[in-house]
């Protein structure tokens, strides 16, 4: 088994396709990179090759531009993941942990909503939320986004949830914990790592996403980080290039920051929930 597992790793074809699929999977962050120094002479003139003179200046307009933006998609992007984790955890602790009637028929039709494409959904909560008059509104993307990543968080957790064992629980119970202070002081501590899978992927779906927010807001100094690098970058008469993908860096590096700051405990959840599966 293990000669096996050596001549694969050493294996110079298997290598040589790894390299390859690396160097295609970062080469367009890194000519985003560098083409976010250049100005549109430089573009044409020299697509492939080093900035030469570096233009710092297509920063500072991007990033004076979309600041806003910035703003509205880190509110709606912390408060959507906050409301997520605690509504998800509360509902998968009690499929997991207490018995009521018809749990499990309940537990069934909440999995079902993953089959529903989240575009057939789309005009239903926009009714929803123009009824409730919510619309151009934080509350009402936010809204929009806890409800469409219940059904996805709580399968993860009530699997974590599910393998604790019980005595954690008896033994609580016997000290005089109700329910809300095990979950709280017992299983909540316990799935760290998932919860913070569950936060990194929301985000990145939050983070990118662009048909939900061009639905709900119409008001401008409500759009998304998406919604305004899209606008400012159509602000010009002639297409910028450098200022542009200076826009599309500036947009990436939070999640950038936030993965590697998380990366631990993200692979961490990922590697619990491959154990336990």
């Amino acid at each position: 088994m293990n000669t096996r597992r050596k001549r694969t790793i050493h294996n110079p074809i298997l290598n040589i396709i790894l390299i390859i699929l690396v160097v295609l999977t970062f080469y367009p962050l890194f000519f985003t990179f560098l083409t976010s120094f250049k100005d549109n002479n430089q573009f044409y003139m020299n697509f492939w090759g080093l900035p030469n003179p570096v233009h710092l200046e297509n920063y500072r307009d991007a990033f004076s531009a979309i600041m806003p933006y910035l703003k509205n998609s880190l509110i709606i992007a912390v408060f959507s993941i906050f409301f997520i984790l605690l509504t998800s955890s509360l509902s998968a602790y009690t499929f997991a942990r207490l018995r009521f009637p018809f749990k499990e028929t309940i537990y069934l039709t909440v999995l079902a909503l993953m089959m529903i494409p989240s575009m057939l959904m789309l005009i239903p909560q926009y009714i929803l939320l123009r009824d409730l008059k919510l619309l151009d509104s934080f509350v009402g993307i936010i809204i929009g986004y806890v409800a469409g990543k219940q059904a996805f968080s709580i399968f993860v957790m009530r699997a974590f949830f599910s393998s604790q064992p019980d005595e954690l629980f008896e033994a609580a119970r016997i000290d005089g914990c109700n329910e809300i202070q095990a979950y709280y002081r017992i299983a909540l501590p316990l799935i760290k790592p998932v919860l913070g899978t569950v936060a990194i992927i929301s985000l990145l779906d939050i983070w990118s996403d662009y048909l939900w927010p061009l639905i709900v807001t119409t008001d401008p100094s409500k759009f998304t980080i998406s919604l305004g690098l899209l606008r400012f970058t159509g602000s010009f008469r002639v297409t910028l290039y450098g200022p542009q993908f200076a826009g599309y860096i500036v947009t990436a590096l939070p999640l950038i920051v936030l993965f590697f700051l998380l990366m631990n405990s993200f692979m961490e959840g990922l590697t619990a929930g491959a154990i336990k599966a």
